[in-house]
């Protein structure tokens, strides 16, 4: 099926492995794509989850922020990005009422209406605007070195050139930053979601975890804009495909790659009839977790990363009316955040991490569909349907070990009834049904990423996020997906500027095998 030698196989066909393969194959180099499931993609894919319904859902991963420019352009990507007008809208209930906090791309002025009748005065939307401003501006000076070798952190923070706010996104707990600048805790809260996406701790933790996934999400394009797919993430993924098709690379499904020698470069790996192989690759490079390269390699695992989200995706007969009147097309068309005051963020995080479904979770929301329809087929189209993604926050795999059918269905309806909070209605009588008259809704826990898309621990980002930058001396320079041996590489969300739908890993992969 495969010829025995190439200059680099790739362990993974997620879309980083795929930018690898794409970028090895440009250059001349013969490459092999190793995929175990039957499709490639990895997270980044889309699905027609309900039985009949002729919808493609993004089923893990939903918006992209951190994909460069310069990499559609460098493979020749056709993938459209579309922005989003309004960032988001908090639905919030103030002395007896029904209210709501509108972040309006489109419109400061309504932006700052919405501010002061939430809070009573300009004070926080000012507040607001001058840490997004100067964090705006750190971004968009740190965006650009994200492909290029790694740089030092005293060259970060020169590049930042604002030493108050280099201290605000890596030398203090982002959460005491907040809380000291803002006093509205709702308002905290929708600054503070950016920094526990996928990642479970508290954002006063020393440890600074919530700093480092803060600042992947407001550094992305050098905006911190999240922008929607069109087609959905699949047409991510299949454009990157396609491109790594078109150089010359070949990639095989169903492939379960069973041991890597870093010494001789021979990878084994079995086909899906369970025949097995060897070939010897000149670079490996792991698009799986490190934890499973670690694995393949005959290594000591180590500690499991744990990725610490819900995902729900629902397909709806309509938009839910809110107990507010409001627009729905704008209160859903952006992030839509539920119960993610500060406080009730630090309140999840404690039950969780003692060991229970948080009584309240957080979560936020948006509808692909508003911004995009083209993942809805026409009779959805024509009936008005929409999809809904539903992210909650604070919900460890530690959660889901013992009971992963119960819990989930726990951490479900807990979910559910915390939407519902800031609806006028129950979410489960706006749900389309499916061909065998089921409610269109599915969950999908950490346990559930790990079993069906191979991530350890279900953690999105592979493991705990690292500063963009190096860290050490001998690091400067390098591409951040340098492992202990020479012949191996880290090409996967779990690279140093790994996380989230980037193709950075795989591109400085691509970059260190071809000495650049």
């Amino acid at each position: 099926m495969t010829s025995q030698r190439y200059d680099a196989v790739v362990v993974g066909g997620g879309h980083n492995g795929l930018t690898a393969a794409a970028y090895l194959a440009a250059a001349g180099r013969r490459v092999l794509v190793l995929e175990q499931l039957d499709h490639v993609g990895g997270a980044a894919v889309s699905a027609r989850v309900f039985p009949g319904v002729d919808a493609g859902l993004s089923r893990y991963s939903y918006l992209v922020s951190l994909l460069p420019r310069q990499v559609l352009d460098e493979l020749g990507l056709e993938l459209e990005l579309r922005r989003r007008r309004y960032s988001s809208y908090t639905p919030l209930r103030r002395a007896g009422r029904d209210t709501g906090l509108l972040v309006d791309g489109g419109d400061a002025v309504a932006t700052r209406a919405s501010f002061v009748d939430v809070t009573g005065s300009r004070e926080d939307h000012d507040a607001w605007t001058e840490l997004s401003d100067r964090i705006a501006h750190a971004a968009a000076r740190l965006w650009p070195t994200v492909t290029e070798p790694l740089v030092s952190r005293a060259q970060a923070r020169a590049l930042v050139g604002d030493d108050e706010v280099w201290s605000w996104l890596v030398e203090r707990p982002v959460g005491d930053v907040v809380r000291e600048r803002i006093a509205d805790d709702d308002v905290r809260g929708v600054v503070l979601t950016d920094a526990l996406i996928g990642t479970f701790t508290s954002v006063h933790d020393p440890s600074l975890l919530a700093n480092r996934c803060f600042l992947y999400h407001v550094v992305g394009g050098g905006t911190g804009h999240w922008d929607v797919p069109v087609g959905g993430m699949g047409a991510v993924s299949g454009t990157l495909e396609s491109a790594a098709l078109r150089a010359g690379a070949t990639v095989v499904t169903g492939a379960e790659v069973l041991a890597v020698d870093a010494g001789t470069g021979d990878v084994t790996w079995a086909d899906a009839a369970g025949a097995e192989h060897t070939v010897t690759a000149g670079r490996v490079l792991a698009g799986c977790a490190p934890s499973t390269l670690r694995r393949l390699l005959g290594q000591e695992p180590g500690p499991s990363p744990e990725g610490a989200q819900l995902k729900v995706n629902m397909l709806l007969r309509r938009l839910p009316r809110l107990r507010r009147p409001v627009d729905e097309r704008t209160a859903f068309s952006g992030t839509f955040h539920v119960n993610e005051s500060l406080q009730q963020l630090e309140q999840a995080f404690a039950e969780a991490a003692g060991g229970t479904i948080p009584s309240t979770p957080p979560c936020e929301i948006y509808c692909h569909s508003l911004t995009d329809d083209s993942v809805l087929g026409p009779d959805l189209r024509a009936a008005g349907a929409h999809t809904l993604t539903l992210f909650g926050l604070h919900m460890p795999a530690r959660l889901f070990r013992a009971d992963p059918e119960g819990a989930r269905e726990r951490a479900l309806a807990a979910t559910l009834r915390s939407l519902e909070q800031v609806l006028a209605e129950p979410i489960e009588d706006c749900l389309w049904t499916d061909a065998d008259g089921r409610p269109c809704i599915e969950a999908r826990s950490p346990v559930d990423l790990e079993a069906t898309v191979g991530l350890p621990g279900g953690h999105i980002f592979h493991r705990d996020l690292q500063w963009p930058f190096a860290e050490t001396g001998e690091d400067v320079g390098r591409w951040g997906v340098e492992t202990e041996h020479p012949r191996v590489l880290l090409a996967g969300s779990g690279a140093r500027r790994g996380g989230g739908v980037s193709g950075i890993p795989g591109r400085a992969a691509a970059m260190a095998a071809l000495g650049r």
